[in-house]
């Protein structure tokens, strides 16, 4: 058999390279009780994403909610651009991760916290450098990139998305789904509260 056949058995028979899901691939150093708990952090936003909107949208069908939840999908989309655009490698730490087939300019992780939430948003970089994911200019560039984007999403659906939550929450879909718009109200709770108990009230003398 030639060079050229053997080599092309061998290739064949070496199975495909695996890839990780990057948001959710979160090592530690085993025994490193602070690398533990950083790692769980840094799952916080998938947890939030998957876990949080999910149900909130299921439970509540609140048009802020879903807003909220387009923002930050939009916000991943925006992360995926300017890392292809820029394209700078991980930290020489990402052989170990398996992480050096993606880039890490900016951090998605700091990107997606520091866009509506500041106290994880902290510990969400610590935990990215900490865990050797990214380098510290790396979380940091996601870091502005989030506080830019978080504000220009608040405007945005706050001043343009809003005028047409009346037409959504009247319009065949939202009916059918029950999509409502809460934004009105002061106090939601205080308001849902003192409908229940009058609805409670009223079951209860018919």
């Amino acid at each position: 058999m030639s060079g050229a056949g053997e080599y092309q058995e061998m290739a064949a028979s070496v199975p495909p390279a695996l890839k990780a899901i990057t948001l959710t691939h979160v090592r530690y150093h085993r025994g490193d009780r602070v690398g533990l708990f950083l790692a769980w952090v840094s799952l916080i936003p998938v947890f939030i994403s998957l876990g949080g909107f999910i149900s909130h949208f299921m439970f509540r069908r609140e048009l802020q909610g879903i807003c909220f939840a387009l923002g930050l999908l939009v916000s991943q989309v925006l992360n995926e651009l300017i890392k292809h655009s820029v394209a700078q490698s991980r930290p020489a730490s990402c052989e170990l991760l398996e992480t050096c087939d993606s880039h890490g300019w900016p951090s998605s992780h700091a990107q997606y916290t520091f866009s509506f939430s500041w106290p994880l948003a902290f510990l969400t970089m610590l935990s990215r450098v900490y865990l050797g994911y990214h380098t510290v200019p790396q979380v940091f560039a996601g870091a502005v990139v989030g506080l830019v984007f978080g504000a220009i999403w608040y405007w945005f659906a706050n001043t343009i998305l809003a005028q047409y939550f009346p037409m959504i929450e009247e319009s065949a879909i939202g009916r059918w789904f029950y999509i409502k718009d809460t934004s009105h109200i002061q106090d939601v709770l205080k308001f849902e509260y003192d409908n229940a108990r009058a609805a409670r009230k009223k079951v209860a003398t018919d």
